[in-house]
């Protein structure tokens, strides 16, 4: 089905078609008909963070910024499926156009800038969902017009609005379409706001009686000594996991294409490389008992194994559905299934 859908969806400009595939995503849904889109694969059971993801393949953060099709998207066969970026403050994001299509390449650059419609509406729409069949995290972020020296007000709103919904929660410092966000990931900045983060975490557990996980994600252009001082606040701070990574402003797989100059993040299968090297050293860096969610670059089941083979407990994926479909989830599924039959075989696969 998807392989039909698709000609019509990349004639039309990517936001637009954004939209539109969202809507068809809830109208099958609504409809009973979101099998002809996936065929269901029987679980794959990953415990972790505390909680038990029916597989260990997700949605990763982006694709519904207001948390307006989780229904839709779980139906899909994700283990889970992150939402947002969220902030206090519904924005407009960047001015359009503000996403493009690098076809040859299978990438998206995106300088959307975290547009959505703030953190009171995505609580109405994670309350209306059923939530059937995964796991939800939910993406927080910072306002465009709040300075980075008041960032943690921002954070630990959004924190405490989402804490009683979310499975868990991810904090954004590394979309590289804000601005001045990514300088959040410095040593000294990192960790006096995990740290606030972190004491908030344990006070809100206490207050309802349930701890939510939270998880950082960092960018794919640190340099080694930023990956290792990251790192070491990590570490020291004791956060539940890390997402590793964000989008990239390098350009290097995409130099010639017509749209390289556009400002913004790239994703797809030119990221998988850098965003692997970043997971693989942030790995080895981290204590064994933070776990990793690998994202970048994920176009096939072997790249999932990829991932997992580099340290990744669990994969998410965004522009490899844009790219692939549907059946995306599933492949990365099986071939999931596969290594966790044969380890050996699966490293082969990676390799």
């Amino acid at each position: 089905m998807y392989s039909l859908a698709r000609p019509f969806l990349f004639g039309l400009d990517a936001e637009r078609a954004h939209g539109l595939g969202l809507k068809s995503l809830d109208l099958a849904h609504a409809t009973g008909t979101l099998g002809l889109l996936a065929r269901p694969r029987p679980p794959l059971p990953t415990k972790l963070l505390g909680l038990t993801f029916p597989n260990p393949v997700g949605l990763a953060a982006g694709l519904d910024k207001n948390g307006a099709h989780i229904d839709a998207l779980l139906g899909l066969g994700f283990g889970f499926v992150e939402v947002g970026t969220v902030t206090p403050k519904p924005q407009p994001g960047n001015p359009k156009p503000r996403m493009f299509r690098l076809v040859g390449e299978q990438a998206l650059i995106n300088r959307l800038g975290f547009n959505n419609e703030g953190v009171d509406a995505l609580v109405r729409n994670v309350e209306r969902a059923q939530r059937k069949g995964g796991l939800l995290g939910i993406n927080i972020g910072k306002n465009k017009d709040t300075p980075n020296e008041d960032a943690a007000s921002d954070y630990l709103h959004c924190l405490e609005r989402v804490y009683p919904l979310a499975d868990y929660i991810t904090v954004n410092i590394s979309s590289p379409n804000t601005a001045g966000l990514r300088e959040l990931q410095e040593e000294q900045a990192l960790r006096r706001l995990v740290g606030s983060l972190r004491e908030a975490q344990e006070r809100l557990a206490a207050q309802h009686g349930r701890r939510v996980p939270v998880l950082v994600k960092v960018a794919p252009d640190l340099s080694d000594s930023d990956i290792d001082a990251a790192a070491r606040v990590l570490g020291d701070l004791a956060v539940d996991g890390v997402v590793a990574t964000n989008t990239t402003v390098a350009r290097t797989a995409v130099q010639g294409h017509r749209h390289a100059g556009e400002a913004g993040g790239l994703s797809g299968a030119p990221l998988m490389g850098q965003a692997t090297l970043v997971l693989r050293r942030m790995r080895a860096r981290l204590p064994e008992s933070i776990p990793l969610v690998g994202v970048g670059g994920i176009l096939s089941g072997a790249d999932a194994v990829a991932k997992m083979a580099a340290g990744a407990s669990l994969v998410q994926c965004y522009t490899g559905l844009v790219y692939r479909g549907p059946e995306l989830v599933g492949e990365c599924i099986d071939a999931m299934r596969r290594r966790k039959e044969s380890p050996s075989r699966g490293t082969a696969d990676a390799a």
